[in-house]
């Protein structure tokens, strides 16, 4: 099957843009790496301090500087159900590489934190800008330049972004990721919703809520629904960082297990010193990109990941904004239905096909670049599999021939949407985003008079007061980067869907951000220019109608032009977003964020290679005369000269 043409097109556009960025990124990756393993560059008293507590034989075997060293890079804690089984990990690691001839150590920890615990609460505030401070952690575990590859544990929200910004900032050292694997199912998702709503309403106190809760988040792993963390497992698949169909085997298991060790052994195959050399900062590569834009769009995932992907493509010197996202949403087949686009879970998508089926779905229609490098060589085809345990042993089989369950996964030829449900926003009140594939089409066009709040808690106030009980465009402004750090709005989600059960006529224009698990209220989100930069959000008053139409992608307010262009940005006391349950300490993220569609990071572009340069780099796979190449027809490895 031939490319599909805007997915050449867009990928051709994004090569350009970012010639110049990527150029002097490669060029850095050139410079940094070192003949040998990486630590044959450390003094005798260094390297001595980097073995001084391994055990003898890992000693002997760094000591020598011949067989690879693995950093262990970890966003365990025991709090966070998604992370807790990552306390196995390490053991399972260290012995699978050194079967393999190898070292493994653990290099450092990441904070993990968790907006599901957050939400609605002062410490959301500190969310986003953890993705930033978890890639500086991650710098910091690689600081040492003792090792030669590593291997991440990472799943939720901004864990996974990070540690792949920091991964990518050491791209001369290859990286795989490993997944936890999500919890099995529990209360099901219409279930849940149904009493949220019924709280919200004041019909069901806090205890039945709780009791509920506790059903549905009821043990070890990610949650089940396919927000932001699950999200980051199936870009982390179709850019072919994970071992194919890790993403979503449960924890605790002889296969994840299994996984883990595989991923482990592959982390050393993939060295300097193994068979395929594969850095990271070579593997991500435009194309991978794109891949990762067509897969979370055409599966319904976060729209966390309109900011996540930016940041993440940033750190590899890839440039890409809202319009690609737009332009390969409008050819991409929504081929899954997966809670809150749809009432499965996770398990009920791994089980009528998985992440395989849509790789496999998606090559097969021309929408995903098959030419592209991931941990097991050349050829994303090679990851449209899934594992089993053969005895002792993970075997791929081909992803299944037809869905298991047509409710929850489709083919591309077939899909429940002809388009990803994610559109760019635009008018004279910035430029959005808006998901709508769980939205219903008589809600995805709303001309309201705007109610304009300051904050998360007005609102929620004015709803149990009855004041909402109409036909309104909530204006919740301030929420930006700049701002108060973007918290997610996931907390204003009950309330907004009971009016709208109502009959109400109901939107959300935010600066702010809503949570992966946004999904039946039409809201745009992300807005930018956000207030704090002198965005036109801050123009809006209560009264004005304000224009949503996802369907034609205008997002307007319906005030004349000539009133419009003199009016002044009405200002905002922030001063109880500075301060308190470690606000302080972020401010200096606040003061340097970039805006929302580049990404809302403090990390720049690489300064870009003057065109004189440019013909000093190459954006191939670089592999010295002397290592192995893969044949990527058959993905199979041999050496050079056979």
């Amino acid at each position: 099957m031939s490319l599909h043409p805007v997915v050449t097109a867009v990928t051709a556009r994004i090569v350009e843009r970012s010639r110049p960025y990527r150029a002097a990124y490669l060029q850095r990756l050139e410079n940094t790496r070192q003949k040998g393993v990486q630590r044959s560059t450390l003094s005798c008293t260094n390297l001595a301090h980097g073995f001084a507590a391994s055990p003898a034989n890992d000693k002997l075997i760094l000591k020598q500087q011949v067989a690879p060293s693995i950093a262990i890079v970890s966003a365990y804690n025991d709090m966070l159900s998604a992370h807790q089984p990552f306390e196995r990990f390490p053991h399972i690691i260290k012995d699978a590489v050194r079967k393999a001839g190898g070292v493994a150590q653990f290099a450092g920890g990441v904070p993990a934190m968790c907006d599901g615990i957050t939400q609605g609460q002062p410490g959301m505030e500190l969310s986003l800008f953890s993705r930033d401070t978890i890639a500086m952690s991650t710098a910091i575990a690689l600081s040492h330049n003792m090792f030669d590859a590593a291997v991440y544990l990472g799943v939720c929200d901004k864990i996974v972004p990070g540690l792949v910004i920091g991964a990518l900032h050491f791209g001369h050292l290859p990286a795989v990721f490993v997944p936890a694997g999500p919890m099995t199912s529990g209360m099901s998702n219409p279930e849940k919703a149904k009493i949220r709503q019924l709280y919200a309403q004041g019909k069901i106190g806090r205890d039945e809520l709780l009791e509920a809760e506790g059903k549905s988040y009821h043990d070890a792993g990610t949650c089940t629904f396919y927000g932001t963390a699950n999200s980051n497992q199936m870009l982390m698949e179709v850019m072919g960082l994970h071992l194919p169909g890790a993403a979503f085997i449960t924890p605790n298991t002889p296969l994840r297990d299994a996984l883990t060790a595989h991923a482990a052994q592959r982390a050393v195959e993939i060295s300097a010193q193994g068979q395929t050399y594969t850095p990271i900062g070579r593997l991500v590569d435009e194309k991978t990109i794109v891949n990762a834009v067509m897969a979370l769009l055409a599966t319904g995932g976060s729209t966390n990941h309109t900011l996540h992907l930016v940041a993440m493509a940033k750190a590899a010197g890839i440039v890409i904004d809202w319009d690609d996202f737009d332009a390969l949403s409008a050819v991409a087949p929504l081929v899954a239905r997966i809670y809150p686009n749809g009432d499965a879970d996770v398990n009920h998508f791994h089980a009528a096909g998985g992440t395989g089926f849509v790789i496999r779905e998606l090559l097969d229609a021309g929408l995903l670049h098959d030419d592209v490098m991931t941990i097991l060589g050349r050829g994303l085809r090679a990851h449209a599999t899934e594992p089993f345990l053969q005895g002792e042993q993970v075997v791929w089989k081909p992803a299944a021939a037809v869905s298991g369950n047509t409710d929850v996964l489709r083919t591309a030829a077939e899909p429940f949407s002809g388009d990803g449900g994610m559109k760019l926003m635009s008018g004279n009140l910035g430029r959005a985003v808006i998901k709508v594939s769980a939205v219903k089409v008589q809600h995805r066009i709303v001309t309201a008079p705007a109610i304009v709040f300051e904050s998360q808690e007005a609102f929620m106030h004015a709803y149990q007061a009855g004041e909402l009980n109409r036909d309104f465009i909530a204006v919740l402004r301030h929420q930006g980067p700049r701002a108060n750090g973007m918290p997610e709005l996931h907390a204003l989600t009950p309330a907004l869907g009971s009016l709208q059960d109502a009959g109400r006529h109901v939107a959300l224009v935010t600066d702010g951000r809503m949570s992966g698990a946004s999904g039946k209220v039409p809201a745009a989100i992300h807005v930018s220019p956000e207030v704090l930069a002198g965005g036109p959000l801050g123009r809006v008053r209560t009264g004005d109608m304000i224009e949503l139409n996802a369907e034609t992608g205008v997002l307007q307010a319906l005030v004349p032009e000539a009133e419009w262009a003199v009016r002044g940005i009405e200002p905002a006391d922030l001063s109880q977003n500075e301060i308190g349950m470690g606000r302080e300490l972020f401010a200096m993220f606040r003061h340097s964020v970039s805006a929302a569609e580049e990404g809302a990071t403090t990390f720049g572009l690489p300064p870009p290679l003057l065109e004189a340069d440019e013909d000093k780099t190459t954006n191939t796979l670089a592999v010295p005369d002397d290592e192995p190449f893969v044949d990527e027809d058959n993905l199979i490895e041999r050496p050079i000269g056979n």
